[in-house]
């Protein structure tokens, strides 16, 4: 089997001839070996384009990296995706300013004024300094950003008078967007084929923009005490993300389309609040991936035990991730996740980024061993560390984990 035959044959629970092993880097350092050089100058961190219209990176990165990656992991012997991040559509209507406010420490401010109304998203510029290769904050305010959540001084999403403002700031691919995807795919597609690997798209944002546009503490608030309008604002994020997964899921090329679900599980929410207001949506996603032929992906790093069987419920067919080190649960169990889902979705996963980073072999065998004489008969498993791995991985740690795979599957 080729790279792409055998992670479909795990994600649609057909046996691979083994286990594959796939990483996600997030600013990864690769040893000298595996660097490659592109205008006279060293390439020193990995990415994904899964991070594209959501991150600042330190450094460019464009499909040519991705490219070379995807073949720098395969000449070792590992599997790997490329990727590519949907875009969405904005109201023509719309129009915003940048401004910026204050001393050592700016408010940057974008202002937009959109047929329902003005907006406003502030939020502080920091400046701390950045370790080389980590995300960077960019130099204005981006609707959906990670950096976004704790540096507002004012979310996108202020009050449930809002919220029928983003209906015009998120919305389905518009023929700018859907260009831009079409030819996207008309490099990666070939480039996806020389290699024998998949393409995974990223299509939907889900309860992760609610929580960009809102805040942490002001998601969870609404939903409880204005559930009309944070249903409306779910709705509104979950019909621009439909049209995101349509447009990739009937895409000739396509493996799999995924949603984010980093501010879905239960760190966040309760299970009736989920059953609320995610697990409709990944219903609907779900139904959408499959009438095309295509898998779903979900992301969910934390409370696997308890919201997994409804992702399964919902359709989702490929679940990222299972961490062992769960903090909610104090440790997850791998038999017992494997009890609740192992003939029911494909399990990617297994050891934590952190136990690489830590360095210690004998911790690092354990958990393969674990992981792979646990979720490896099923069949659905893809090895995987938990959930990507960082500036601050050590490429010591990543050759332990991929000596334990090679003896183990």
């Amino acid at each position: 089997m080729n790279c792409r035959e055998r992670l479909l044959a795990a994600w649609s629970g057909t046996s691979p001839d083994h286990v594959p092993l796939t990483t996600w880097c997030f600013g990864f350092a690769p040893p000298a070996q595996l660097r490659w050089r592109k205008e006279d100058r060293e390439v020193p961190f990995w990415y994904s384009l899964r991070m594209e219209h959501i991150h600042t990176l330190p450094q460019g990165w464009e499909l040519e990296d991705d490219i070379r990656r995807a073949e720098a992991w395969l000449s070792l012997g590992l599997d790997d995706v490329l990727e590519v991040s949907v875009p969405w559509g904005v109201d023509p209507g719309v129009r915003y300013t940048d401004s910026r406010s204050g001393g050592d420490r700016p408010v940057l401010v974008r202002t937009y004024q959109t047929p329902a109304g003005s907006l406003r998203h502030a939020v502080r510029q920091t400046g701390e300094e950045h370790l080389p290769g980590w995300v960077v904050q960019p130099d204005h305010v981006p609707l959906f950003e990670d950096y976004n959540i704790p540096r507002a001084e004012e979310h996108a999403v202020s009050s449930p008078e809002d919220v029928a403002k983003i209906r015009h700031l998120y919305r389905a691919p518009d023929d700018r967007a859907v260009s831009w995807f079409r030819e996207r795919m008309a490099a990666l597609r070939p480039a996806a084929e020389e290699l024998g690997v998949p393409i995974q798209a990223w299509s939907a944002f889900g309860m992760d923009a609610a929580v960009w546009l809102t805040g942490t503490e002001k998601a969870i608030l609404m939903a409880m005490d204005h559930p009309s309008a944070f249903g409306e604002l779910l709705d509104i994020i979950a019909e621009a993300d439909l049209g995101r997964t349509e447009l990739a899921a009937a895409t000739d090329g396509v493996d799999l389309v995924v949603e984010r679900g980093w501010y879905s599980s239960i760190d966040f929410w309760s299970p009736d609040l989920f059953e609320a207001y995610v697990y409709p949506h990944v219903a609907e996603l779900a139904a959408a991936a499959h009438r095309h032929g295509k898998k779903l992906g979900y992301v969910m790093t934390t409370g696997v035990e308890v919201l997994g069987p409804r992702l399964a419920d919902a359709g989702v067919d490929v679940l990222y991730f299972v961490d062992p080190g769960d903090p909610i649960g104090g440790g997850l169990s791998l038999p017992r996740v494997r009890e609740l889902l192992g003939d029911r979705m494909t399990l990617v996963g297994g050891i934590s980024s952190l136990s690489l980073a830590g360095g210690d072999g004998e911790r690092i065998q354990r958990e393969v061993a674990e992981a792979m004489q646990t979720l490896g008969p099923t069949g659905r498993f893809v090895l995987h560390p938990v959930d990507a791995i960082f500036p601050d991985t050590p490429w010591e740690g990543v050759q332990m984990l991929i000596d334990a795979w090679r003896k183990h599957r």
